[in-house]
């Protein structure tokens, strides 16, 4: 059996490592071997910082999502919808009113213009 070490810790601590302990591991033993195996195998500091934590690692997400829809918005904005409308407008012919002209002709003078050059030989 292995013989125990008595560590002085001051209370609060000591207090905190055994709640902790007892929700996570079966003995205290087993709780600090855990703990510095980690630091050991992830060659890490317990001093230095793991990095952004999920709250913040969310808003700047939430941050980039915004401004993302907000570019998205703009593109639609001016260069999707005009495009399109520029897109219909070849496709979608619209027709033209055909110019009435202002003095009409009678059907006999109609008639007159179109025997005008004719010389009448090739009856």
């Amino acid at each position: 059996m292995d013989s125990f070490l008595g560590i002085r810790f001051k209370k609060p601590t000591a207090k905190r490592f055994q709640e902790f302990s007892r929700k996570h591991f079966k003995t205290h033993t087993e709780a600090m071997e855990t703990m510095l195996d980690f630091f050991l195998y992830n060659e890490i500091s317990p001093k230095e910082q793991l990095g952004p934590t999920g709250r913040t690692l969310e808003a700047k997400l939430l941050k980039r999502i915004n401004a993302v829809i907000a570019i998205i918005k703009d593109v639609e904005k001016n260069q999707t919808k005009p495009t399109q409308a520029m897109l219909e407008a070849l496709f979608t012919q619209t027709e033209t009113p055909e110019e009435k002209p202002l003095i009409m002709k009678r059907d006999d003078e109609l008639d007159d213009e179109k025997f005008e050059d004719w010389d009448g030989k090739d009856f």
